[in-house]
């Protein structure tokens, strides 16, 4: 049986929850801006977490780190979220030791993204990472694992054809608008919001739908500026937001707000109004669907459409896999070699100072002896019990914290990792 344990005294978790089990809304509960997330990087520390990082996007609020328990985790998203324990606990998961290596490289190479092959989110964790290095909680096995993950994004995006094909939530979008909107390209569209998403959406409308009537809002009015240079749009102001809602016709709001920035209220509707809410938290109130003229779309709704590209994806997955479990059995034997590299590092010095005492002893009390040959010999002798000991504790059928404690044990050293 294999000893996944990677610490005597602390485990590595990931814990969080995501579009599998929590809907748009509960996600957004659980979403930590920029600012959440420094909160809980600091309140990791002052309460004693040695090494984590954390990832909230549209899809995921997720924690890797190391703790004694889940629980030390958990409370830190909850506290620092509009999230309860109690709805945690109706919705997240727990992953441990070898589970949670394994959850990050599936979320980390996109067989775990709500639309398969969807890279993305490695730029998230990448980030995370740096975030968290830059505030001493990163130690050299998160830095490690993080890397491998990079590494495997990075081969199964060049070596398979899982991201091939044009899929992802602004795509389906676009896509949901071309099929559902007559004469699309004379049709007034605004798009709400210019982050990562909003681009991606905007730049998915210019080349599908020929439409030159596209009007950008952002609260950052240079950001705007910057995309609708690129691509010859218009840009209105913030505070004109209300005024461009009722001359849309499709609306898409892709906002970082935590708080919805639409709702019944600010709409005075003339005509039909499709709008797409491609935000997390949501950034559209459900009370506009009171409105009989008003059709909303939330972007859960759009992940759920398929077409041939997602199928076509699907047919890669073992071979996405298996660039995985090569690389993550890499890092395993690293992890593995790092565990018991101390003890045996401490037993060759053990080793060593019982030869120097008795060499000692032989040399006084043999004439001519050949300290130089003993030493050879000796040295030798030493070399091959450690790599005795180094060959048993690298086999996947030993428990290797019991066989530690038992060399330290009986050698009577002790030997610590950082």
């Amino acid at each position: 049986m294999k000893n996944n344990n990677l610490s005597k005294h602390h485990y590595f978790y990931s814990v969080g929850l995501s579009y599998k089990k929590a809907d748009a809304e509960m996600r957004g509960k659980f979403s930590l801006d920029t600012l959440a997330k420094t909160r809980l990087l600091e309140q990791a520390k002052t309460e004693g977490i040695e090494s984590l990082i954390v990832t909230s996007t549209c899809n995921r609020t997720e924690i890797y780190g190391f703790a004694e328990h889940p629980f030390q985790l958990i409370k830190l998203i909850c506290e620092n979220s509009n999230g309860s324990v109690e709805e945690f606990q109706k919705v997240g998961f727990v992953y441990k030791n070898q589970e949670a290596i394994g959850h990050i490289f599936r979320v980390g190479t996109g067989l775990d993204s709500q639309i398969l092959g969807d890279f993305e989110i490695i730029s998230q964790i990448r980030s995370s990472f740096t975030q968290s290095k830059s505030m001493g909680l990163a130690n050299n096995f998160m830095e490690r694992l993080v890397n491998a993950v990079i590494q495997a994004s990075k081969k199964i995006k060049n070596d398979t054809e899982i991201s091939s094909g044009a899929t992802s939530v602004s795509f389906a979008a676009v896509q949901y608008i071309i099929k559902n909107v007559e004469d699309i390209g004379n049709k007034n569209i605004l798009l709400f919001g210019t982050g990562k998403i909003g681009r991606n959406t905007c730049e998915n409308l210019v080349k599908h739908t020929k439409n030159e009537h596209i009007t950008l809002i952002n609260r950052t009015k240079d950001k705007a500026e910057k995309l609708a240079g690129k691509l010859n749009l218009i840009v209105k102001d913030y505070s004109e937001l209300h005024l461009e809602l009722q001359k849309a016709d499709v609306v898409v709001v892709a906002t970082g707000a935590q708080n919805p920035t639409v709702d019944k209220a600010i709409l005075n509707l003339k005509k039909p109004l499709l709008i797409l809410d491609l935000s997390i938290p949501k950034n559209v109130n459900a009370d506009v669907e009171e409105l009989e003229e008003v059709t909303l779309i939330h972007m859960d709704y759009l992940s759920q459409l398929t077409d041939e590209t997602l199928e076509n994806r699907k047919n890669h997955i073992p071979a996405a896999e298996a660039i995985i479990e090569e690389i993550k059995e890499e890092f395993n034997v690293w992890t593995k070699g790092r565990k018991f590299a101390p003890t045996i590092h401490a037993l060759k010095e053990k080793l060593n100072a019982i030869k120097n005492s008795e060499l000692n002893f032989q040399s006084k009390k043999i004439a001519d002896f050949n300290e130089e040959q003993a030493e050879i010999i000796s040295a030798r002798i030493i070399q091959k019990i450690t790599t005795h000991f180094a060959n048993h504790l690298k086999d996947d059928d030993t428990m290797v914290d019991e066989s530690i404690e038992w060399i330290e044990k009986v050698f009577k050293i002790g030997a610590t990792t950082k």
